[in-house]
């Protein structure tokens, strides 16, 4: 079975960095907001251990960066290598999604030809 490379992982929909990126993609926002945000879009509740060690490791990264702020929330926003990384990551979603869509159809066209007999060349 082949590896995975730790890449890989933005693949995954749930993924606390690309919800945070995703977020991040519709303005500027402070770690409560971005949880807020994420449980409205995504129905995904992320504690405080998975949010924050997820912002600081897309800032070590260079994906996202902190603003100046007068109270003690600190706002960040996706950078444009974030907005790239992000970019690519959905795309590669999208592609799951279809082939995953793709071959749905061609399982329920299968189904479907196999219960009704004679109706499979009318579904092409």
């Amino acid at each position: 079975m082949a590896r995975k490379s730790a890449d890989d992982k933005r693949k995954r929909p749930n993924d606390p960095p690309i919800l945070i990126l995703t977020s991040l993609a519709g303005g500027a926002k402070h770690g409560h907001a971005l949880a807020k945000d994420i449980a409205g879009f995504a129905g995904v509740a992320l504690g405080p251990g998975a949010l924050y060690g997820a912002i600081t490791r897309l800032e070590e990264r260079g994906l996202i960066e902190p603003l100046e702020s007068d109270d003690r929330r600190r706002p960040y926003r996706i950078t444009t290598t974030g907005s790239a990384y992000l970019a690519e990551s959905v795309s590669e979603m999208q592609r799951l999604a279809d082939e995953g869509a793709r071959r749905l159809a061609i399982a329920n066209k299968a189904s479907v030809s196999r219960r009704v007999p004679g109706i499979a060349g009318s579904l092409s």
